[in-house]
This record gives structure tokens, C-alpha cells and sequence, in this order.
């Protein structure tokens, strides 16, 4: 019975440290560097929750077609000092959302800077990072 005990609570121990490692991913693995994008639109649902933020905003694509988009920025704690509070953004505001699509061509992308109508920018906290620059652009 202690051996069963013992093998339940190592299986128990072992998720719940291989979990949290794999749900935050690197940069890479969602997102492509080489694929800039800059997108003006209207939110339409901010998620403020960890382990990333999210902003869907409604854009018009190329044909004049309206498309959803998802943009992940960092996490909570790393928005509140760069400067967010949690009321930053609202359901209707206009903004300017610069950043890199995802790798599945979804309408995805991780931000890099939001741009509200008034000219504030905020950094979004991106986990882009170039390695061989050791630079995360304009996220520090």
C-alpha cells in the first residue's frame, strides 16, 4: 500500500511540474520572426489573464472582409509594469496592433507594441527573442 502511495504522489508531483513547462512555449514555436505585421482595428474582448494576455480585434482584410484576430501579449504581471492597467483597453477602442503572425497561418500573432487612437503606445511584452542579437525589440 506505501509503494502504491509513493508511485501516486511521484505521478501527481511529476504533472504538475511537466504541465507548467509545457504550456509556456518559446517564441518560436507559435510565431515567425520573418513575418511582420501591423494591423489597425476594433477591439472586440481583452483577456487579462496569465499565462499571457490576449487582445481579439476585428480587422479588414485585403477584399474589405471583416476577420477576428488574436494577438497574445505577455503576461499580466509584465504589462502592469510596462505600464497597463487592467482597463487599458475596452470593447469598441480603435488600435494599431504591431507584431509577428503565427506559423500556422492563423489569424494569430504575438504583439510587440499596441498603439491606442490617441497616440499612446504601450510595449506588449512580447517573448520574441533574436539570439543573435540578444535584443527583444521594443519590449524591454
Amino acid at each position: 500500500m506505501k509503494t502504491q502511495m509513493a508511485a501516486l504522489l511521484a505521478c501527481v508531483a511529476l504533472v504538475a511540474v511537466v504541465v507548467p513547462l509545457q504550456a509556456h512555449h518559446p517564441f518560436s514555436a507559435e510565431y515567425d520572426k520573418n513575418k511582420p505585421v501591423t494591423m489597425m482595428g476594433t477591439v472586440t474582448k481583452v483577456d487579462w489573464s496569465n499565462p499571457h494576455a490576449h487582445i481579439f480585434m476585428d480587422v479588414k482584410d485585403d477584399n474589405g472582409k471583416m476577420q477576428n484576430w488574436n494577438f497574445e501579449l505577455g503576461g499580466v504581471k509584465r504589462l502592469q509594469d510596462l505600464g497597463w492597467k487592467k482597463d487599458s483597453l475596452k470593447m469598441g477602442d480603435q488600435i494599431t496592433v504591431q507584431g509577428w503572425k503565427a506559423l500556422d497561418g492563423s489569424n494569430r500573432a504575438n504583439a510587440n507594441t499596441v498603439t491606442m487612437s490617441n497616440g499612446m503606445m504601450l510595449k506588449a511584452g512580447s517573448s520574441y527573442y533574436d539570439k543573435n542579437t540578444g535584443t527583444k525589440p521594443l519590449s524591454n
